[in-house]
């Protein structure tokens, strides 16, 4: 049963009316697709996605051995048993979610090349209006419902610093989101700016494949290593255990251990540090951990990339690869001249310098008229917002697979819509109780828990968080995972109309 009004008129035609628009066909998306046909089909429903095919950052993401971070066992679905390598490629992981959309019959409700410039809510009409271009031309859709899926980077564009001289370079500078296919890279001096995850995959992609290749970092940063391999899952597929058990075995086992680990960064982070520069200095020399590899802030204050069968580690090794820890003064016509008075050659420079964060992919929202500051809200456990009505954001762990928060969050959504249903209500809003009056409000996350340089970059475009649990988004999926599905969605903080 829909819960649509009148259809408005735009022009000569109505406006579509969904009881909930997906923002996205990334993997929150799909997800929260699979979730709606499958936990409310009375519901109508459309995904909105503004690129030419689904999967998000995987297929924005082109650079050389792109590859997820975080296992696929977590980072998948825990509805669609994961039967491949644990660190998986772009490819792998937009053929798993092609099967996803394929197996559940999603592909007709996901609308491609559709960029949406505005959302509007209207209290009178108890719904959203979306404004988007689709192939240049306006669409109008309304919806009762808006689910953001959209992920919290802008995928048109990655963040590269201004440095002195970037005109003077004669070679070619590219950002990793913007990797051209026609790069070629044989014969040719390449210098990567940055060791997050994204320098950690392209060095040892290309290392053998260019003449030389350095990894250029202002600062050390942390890495794990391991097999890229579960063994359990190996030896329960020789013993021909189903694959769904499989899927949630080494899903709860993997879990688990990142609950420990994660603990013990907190608990015991001198240890955990020297268990981390020790798996590093099996495979390079100490003087090189000790310049290179080793941080000065604490495991996990900002994030782990994994390193799977220290692919980094043994280009480094090998002699294709090398590391310089150093700060550019400039770029110069050959490469760059570093503080040290270094000079670095260079033919193709990569700027893996991150990202720009984008709070609700740079939509225009308004509510009743009046444009959404949402540095002036107050997040209710990370996904609604005090003042903007009928609207659910996934954004994922920093610590655990983004995915994981992503199945919780469709689970509420979910029942918070049967629940409306249930009581004839139109709309829901979170608001501050009476008892939350002297809460502090504090910024969307504590710098001294997680600090990377995109958070702290935008943090001022993110809404507050207060200091009680259910006002916050706290990064512990080990605790929402017994929280979320207790929430009670008749307190006080739910307010019906």
């Amino acid at each position: 049963m829909s819960i649509a009004t009148a259809p408005e008129k735009v022009g000569a035609q109505e406006a579509e009316y969904f009881d909930v628009l997906v923002v996205g066909a990334g993997i929150s998306g799909i997800g929260a697709a699979y979730h709606l046909t499958t936990q409310c089909p009375e519901l109508s429903f459309a995904v909105l996605e503004s690129q030419e095919g689904f999967g998000g950052t995987w297929r924005t993401h082109r650079f050389p051995g792109i590859r997820s971070d975080s296992d696929l066992y977590t980072f998948g679905y825990r509805f669609k048993p994961w039967t491949g390598a644990p660190i998986a490629t772009a490819d792998k992981i937009l053929a798993y979610l092609g099967e996803v959309i394929a197996e559940n019959g999603l592909g007709p409700h996901i609308r491609y090349g559709h960029q949406i410039v505005s959302a509007s809510w209207s209290s009178a009409a108890r719904e959203w209006t979306v404004q988007a271009l689709a192939a240049g031309a306006p669409v109008t859709l309304r919806a009762g419902f808006l689910w953001m899926c959209q992920g919290y980077y802008r995928h048109s564009e990655g963040y590269t610093p201004e440095w002195p001289g970037m005109e003077r370079f004669r070679g070619t500078i590219v950002h990793p989101m913007a990797w051209p296919e026609e790069l070629e890279l044989a014969g040719k001096q390449v210098v990567v700016i940055g060791s997050g995850a994204t320098a950690a995959t392209i060095i040892p992609a290309i290392a053998g494949k260019c003449a030389h290749v350095t990894m250029l970092q202002r600062s050390p940063t942390w890495f794990r290593t391991g097999r890229n391999a579960i063994e359990i899952a190996d030896e329960l597929r020789d013993l021909g255990v189903d694959e769904a058990w499989i899927h949630e075995i080494v899903r709860r086992k993997i879990q688990r251990e990142q609950d420990i680990f994660t603990k013990r960064t907190f608990s015991e982070p001198d240890r955990v540090r020297d268990e981390l520069l020790a798996a590093a200095r099996a495979h390079l020399p100490a003087e090189t951990v000790e310049t290179h590899f080793t941080p000065h802030y604490r495991p996990w204050q900002q994030r782990i990339a994994y390193v799977p069968d220290a692919d980094l580690f043994q280009a480094i090794a090998s002699g294709q690869a090398s590391v310089v820890t150093d700060q550019i003064e400039a770029f110069t016509a050959t490469g760059l001249r570093l503080t040290s008075g270094r000079e670095l050659a260079a033919d193709v420079i990569v700027t893996a310098t991150g990202f720009h964060l984008s709070v609700m992919g740079g939509i225009e929202f308004e509510v009743d008229g009046e444009p959404v500051d949402w540095a002036q809200t107050v997040t209710y456990r990370g996904m609604m917002f005090t003042g903007v009505p009928n609207l659910v954001w996934v954004f994922g762990y920093f610590r655990a697979s983004w995915t994981l928060r992503a199945d919780l969050v469709a689970d509420v959504v979910c029942r918070l819509l049967r629940h409306m249903r249930e009581k004839g209500a139109r709309t829901v809003r979170v608001a501050l109780r009476p008892e939350d009056a002297d809460m502090p409000i504090l910024p969307w996350i504590d710098p001294e828990n997680f600090n990377p340089g995109y958070l702290m970059r935008g943090l001022h475009l993110l809404p507050k968080r207060g200091a009680k649990p259910e006002w916050q988004h706290n990064q512990d999926h080990w605790a929402e995972r017994e929280a979320f599905p207790a929430i009670d969605l008749e307190g006080a903080e739910f307010v019906y109309g």
